[in-house]
């Protein structure tokens, strides 16, 4: 029993990932729901261990981060993630139009009119901004307020900062940033320890997630599930095209992104992936001061599946009631989507929140919304599964235009002579 434990701690992590993702549609298509919910406690354990992270992981690797740079390169890597995050969002808008207008996913299906679907409310791009700054910095944590304790590490990693280049506080500066760097260091402990438990947790969502969800969902909109993910694989290419454009080794990149992107589809969760993809930036030989303040950040704004999810669900409401859209109609979908999926991130049924948002400024039916509550969770774990990709490919590409990032895994733990 102790052998076949060992075999299995050294093993290759995506290898398991991979065996648990099969297992566990195999199961939960087989089980059903009973299946779902003896495994659920499984499922939910590993989501509470990757969230039990966030916290400490995010606080303290970009205090560090932040330490190991200075506030003019900060702001200059900020302005290239940003317009990155911007730019691949509205590309990923153009790209789920487009194919799904091809495809026609919807069409033949006709719409229920006693349909009724909850939309969570919209607290507007205003509310989010000043969810930035916590009137409570333990609420912030408690909350798990990505953008709140994003600001907080920033604010207190700068002040840090400047305490150590002062004069007068240089040495206490130095030993508060070693016990930061000592903090960070355990974590990461930790989380090697959590990362072994991983292909246990992601068996047991799948199986969940297979066991609700049913053969007879995935056959009854197949198209747009269909349509979805073929959409998501074209953006992939996109990103490839843009790695290979800036030097970023694609093999080497998907080598280190296959765990947390096989993590967020199954958890549906790009906050609850974002230790692994700290991880797999780190293990990218990507600097810590530009992946501890870019894959935060982007966990919460970069949301480039939603975006393809929110152009592709427009075309399939357009199908359903039979109103083809129109260039113009196109066009409002990109800049509102744009702008919907990064203001409404992090938002309590951000996914549901954003199409209903575009939905109403296009003159598309909520009602449709219904429809495709029931095939929320295939769609979501697509949808993850590119953000958090898009998160590490533009982790990557600002790195390398930083000249800081070579490709090359081995560089791992030598960030600080870059």
């Amino acid at each position: 029993m102790r052998a076949l434990f060992n075999k299995y701690l050294n093993s290759s992590l995506i290898l398991r990932v991979s065996i648990a993702l099969v297992l566990g549609v195999a199961v939960g298509l087989i089980g059903g729901q009973q299946a779902a919910d003896w495994l659920a406690p499984f499922g939910e354990l590993l989501l509470r261990l990757l969230k039990f992270l966030i916290v400490p992981i995010v606080l303290f690797t970009l205090m560090v981060g932040i330490n190991q740079a200075n506030i003019g390169s900060m702001g200059r890597v900020g302005r290239k993630l940003f317009g990155f995050y911007v730019m691949t969002s509205a590309l990923a808008i153009v790209v789920g139009l487009v194919v799904a207008t091809l495809l026609e996913p919807g069409s033949g299906i006709a719409l229920d009119e006693n349909a009724e679907v909850n939309v969570p409310d919209n607290p507007g791009f205003v509310s989010v901004l000043l969810r930035i700054v916590p009137d409570n910095i333990f609420t912030a944590f408690t909350e798990l307020n990505l953008l709140g304790i994003i600001f907080t590490a920033i604010v207190f990693g700068i002040a840090l900062l400047k305490l150590r280049e002062s004069e007068a506080h240089a040495e206490l500066g130095e030993h508060l940033y070693k016990v930061v760097e000592g903090l960070n260091e355990i974590t990461l402990k930790v989380m090697a320890g959590v990362l072994q438990y991983v292909p246990i947790g992601v068996f047991a969502i799948v199986a969940k997630t297979a066991g609700e969800q049913g053969i007879s969902t995935i056959l009854a909109l197949g198209d747009m599930v269909m349509v979805l993910y073929i959409a998501l694989a074209v953006h992939l290419v996109v990103y490839c095209i843009l790695m290979r454009f800036y030097g970023v080794g694609i093999r080497e990149f998907f080598r280190a992104a296959r765990t947390p992107m096989a993590t967020a589809f199954a958890t549906q969760s790009s906050s609850g992936t974002l230790p692994l993809t700290l991880d797999a930036a780190r293990r990218l030989g990507i600097p810590k001061r530009i992946y501890g303040f870019s894959l935060p950040l982007g966990a919460t704004i970069n949301m480039d599946g939603a975006a393809i999810r929110i152009a592709i669900s427009a075309v399939f409401a357009a199908n359903v009631v039979g109103i083809p859209l129109d260039l113009v109609t196109m066009a409002e979908i990109v800049f509102i989507g744009t702008l919907t999926s990064i203001g409404t991130a992090g938002v309590p049924g951000a996914g549901i929140v954003m199409i209903a948002t575009v939905f109403a400024q296009v003159g598309l039916p909520i009602e449709t919304v219904a429809l495709l509550v029931s095939i929320d969770a295939l769609v979501g774990m697509g949808a993850t599964g590119l953000n958090v990709t898009g998160d590490l490919v533009g982790t990557a590409i600002v790195a390398r235009s930083e000249n800081k990032y070579q490709g090359d895994p081995a560089s791992s733990g030598k960030e600080s002579a870059a």
